[in-house]
């Protein structure tokens, strides 16, 4: 197996393939897809092929793909819906956990958002959705695109990317919300590890039409930390020292700020109508799709 295929080996796309990405929220959409679409427009212009499954209209069917092919494909036509779904991806310092030579349990946090990012991906492009995906830096996005044909393109962009450096992750989504013009499902997919957190940076996504889900991964190790006695700890994005003492008492100062820290951040996600999903790099990634996220309602 490749360090591409690694990302979202044959056996995880067999269990994601009959996954569909479902808003609460129905948007028109701007071209083809496998999903009916709320408007009734009578445009004939066609748009691009799909598979034939049980149920489709016959007429549709293009005859003479068959007869050449001999497998049956449904012509789309330019007013039928597609759903937009954007995939942004923290690639700041805090995602490069734990590092490479050590120990600790649990996937690597951006190696665990990758392959979050290739699953809901892989959905999308199967169900002939318009994908986007982009880390929140200066580095180009993937996408547009459609079709499962562009499966290997979007893993290897995935693997092209590592985490980093600093990132206001507030600025960063408000500048994605202000160039997307086309609003769909946002899957946010960060440790929301920023002094100022991304709730504004969030509620500028929602101001422009998306429907957003926040996908909080932390490590095992951030929840429970395995430190004690004197130490020196480095920022991994600043690089700046902090010179500590860890004892019970200020273990236990650390678990109550991380618990109110869980607890704003899921209230302000809830008051604002952002799905909130903690996650752990020590659970498969497919939970996150086959239960999680179904649970949601936002996969079927």
């Amino acid at each position: 197996m490749t360090d591409v295929q690694h990302l979202l080996p044959e056996a995880s796309r067999r269990r994601l393939e009959a996954l569909m990405l479902v808003p609460q929220h129905i948007r028109a959409g701007a071209m083809k897809g496998e999903r009916r679409s709320v408007r009734r427009g009578t445009s004939i212009e066609f748009a691009d092929y799909r598979d034939y499954t049980p149920g489709d209209d016959l007429r549709r069917l293009d005859w003479n793909v068959y007869a050449r092919l001999d497998k049956p494909y449904i012509k789309l036509l330019e007013d039928e819906e597609d759903l937009a779904v954007h995939v942004l991806l923290d690639a700041s310092g805090s995602m490069d956990w734990p590092p490479a030579a050590d120990d600790r349990p649990g996937a690597h946090k951006f190696l665990f958002a990758q392959r979050l990012a290739a699953a809901v991906g892989y959905i999308a492009l199967r169900n002939q959705d318009r994908l986007n995906v982009a880390p929140l830096d200066e580095r180009a996005g993937f996408g547009p695109v459609r079709g499962r044909g562009q499966t290997l393109r979007l893993l290897h962009y995935l693997h092209s990317l590592s985490a980093a450096g600093t990132t206001d992750l507030n600025a960063a989504l408000r500048r994605y919300a202000l160039r997307e013009k086309r609003p769909g499902l946002l899957f946010f997919i960060s440790d929301v590890l920023a002094p100022a957190g991304a709730l504004e940076g969030l509620q500028a996504l929602l101001a422009k039409g998306h429907e957003v889900a926040l996908l909080h991964v932390l490590s095992p190790d951030e929840l429970e930390p395995p430190l004690a006695g004197d130490l020196r700890l480095i920022d991994v994005e600043t690089g700046q020292p902090q010179e500590v003492t860890i004892d019970a008492t200020l273990r236990g100062l650390y678990q109550q700020r991380l618990a109110a820290w869980l607890h704003d951040l899921r209230d302000g996600c809830a008051r604002r109508g952002v799905h909130y999903l903690q996650v752990t790099t020590d659970s498969p990634f497919e939970k996150v799709l086959l239960y999680d996220l179904r649970r949601a309602g936002l996969v079927k």
